[in-house]
């Protein structure tokens, strides 16, 4: 069994300016807390995965604000409080504020992460 907590110590931990993630990998899968100050639209940063989409499933809860999720046949909107899943083939904008916990298979997001991660540097 794993578990994750907002303000986990022992978590792995990424930041930049406007977002902060805490994240444990356990049985092939990701856990996340992930917090978004400034929010965003964050489609640019897929550039160069099929179809320039996210390739990896999420389920997910939004804590606070909003998440919105572009898919090739329209977007859908998941507010404070919901639950979600979104299958490959999205990408995401979050209001700023918004904060949500996510799982996601471990393999498929360190796919999709390194191509936004490059991104990101560009």
């Amino acid at each position: 069994m794993a578990k994750l907590a907002r303000d986990d110590s022992t978590a792995r931990t990424e930041s930049m300016t406007g977002y902060e993630g805490r994240f444990r990998e356990a049985d092939g899968y990701t856990l996340a807390f992930e917090n978004f100050e400034e929010g965003g639209d964050f489609t640019p940063f897929y550039r160069g995965l099929p179809d320039d989409l996210c390739q990896s499933h999420h389920w997910g809860y939004v804590i606070r604000g909003r998440l919105i999720m572009h898919t090739p046949t329209g977007d859908e909107i998941i507010q404070a409080g919901e639950a979600y899943y979104a299958a490959p083939g999205h990408t995401d904008e979050l209001d700023p504020g918004t904060e949500l916990v996510e799982f996601s298979p471990t393999d498929e997001l360190a796919r999709t992460l390194e191509v936004v991660a490059k991104n990101l540097a560009a």
